[in-house]
This record gives C-alpha cells, sequence and structure tokens, in this order.
C-alpha cells in the first residue's frame, strides 16, 4: 500500500442539476443516496452513493459565488476531482508542501460528513483536482 495514499475514498461529479443526477445514479447504482447534506461554507450539496469501498459524490451548487457554480459555469457537469483516504490530512499536506507541489489549502477544513478535508491544486496531479480527506477523529487540528 501506498505510503501517501491508503485508497480512493470518493470521485467528485459537479452537476447542473442535483436532483436529476441524483435520480439517475440511484437507476446506475441500484441504491438510494447513502447520505446528503448541504456545505454553507462552501456553498455546495453534496450527495453520497455508495459503491463498494469507495463512493461517487454529486455536488450541486447552493449558490451563484461557489466555486461549484463556477466549475459549472466554465466547464459544464462532469467530474470535478479524485479524493483519497489520507491516515492524516495535515501530515499529507505537509509532505506534498515539502515535494513542492501547489497546494490550495494549508489546513485541513471539514467536509461532508465530517470528514477532515483539503485540496491540492490540479497541477499537482496532472491536471486532476485532489482531495486529501479523512474520517472525523474530532476537533479541527490546530494549524501552527
Amino acid at each position: 500500500m501506498s505510503d501517501s495514499f491508503e485508497k480512493i475514498d470518493h470521485v467528485g461529479i459537479a452537476v447542473a442539476d442535483l436532483d436529476s443526477a441524483v435520480a439517475a445514479y440511484e437507476r446506475l447504482t441500484g441504491s438510494a443516496p447513502a447520505h446528503r447534506q448541504v456545505v454553507e461554507s462552501d456553498g455546495v450539496e453534496a450527495v453520497m452513493f455508495e459503491v463498494g469501498e469507495s463512493r461517487i459524490e454529486l455536488l450541486g451548487s447552493t449558490r451563484p459565488d461557489s466555486k461549484i457554480a463556477g466549475f459549472l459555469a466554465k466547464r459544464g457537469s462532469g467530474l470535478h476531482h479524485v479524493a483519497y483516504g489520507v491516515r492524516d490530512v495535515q501530515e499529507a499536506l505537509d509532505r506534498f508542501s515539502g515535494m513542492g507541489l501547489q497546494l490550495l489549502d494549508d489546513c485541513p477544513r471539514r467536509g461532508a460528513a465530517g470528514r477532515l478535508v483539503a485540496f491540492m491544486h490540479p497541477s499537482a496531479a496532472a491536471g486532476v483536482l485532489t482531495e486529501l480527506c479523512q474520517p472525523d477523529s474530532g476537533p479541527l487540528p490546530e494549524h501552527t
């Protein structure tokens, strides 16, 4: 197993019509969403479908100034990011920063389903927006 990534946690798909996309993925996966949550701080509504030990995350914008709204305006619906499970997001950020990779976050923040998350710039992974996430382990770590 990799020293950096433990697994592919989920793939994030930006969608213009969240309810329509949810209906499509209910048909595709044969199941209802496992989780649905609005993340006010990001202006996004996230809907998760379980697929084996990974997930598909559908992302709809809740306001016109959100990053998802900007993505949709520029690129339309489609793959937004790949999220990798890591043991410790801050440790991973520090390691990747030390390697000279460009980060979008320098410390973890609370994401959907209580996970700690942080993003790396697409240039760090051959043009793919990369999310690092770990299960909720209590309060956000202090960043120094």
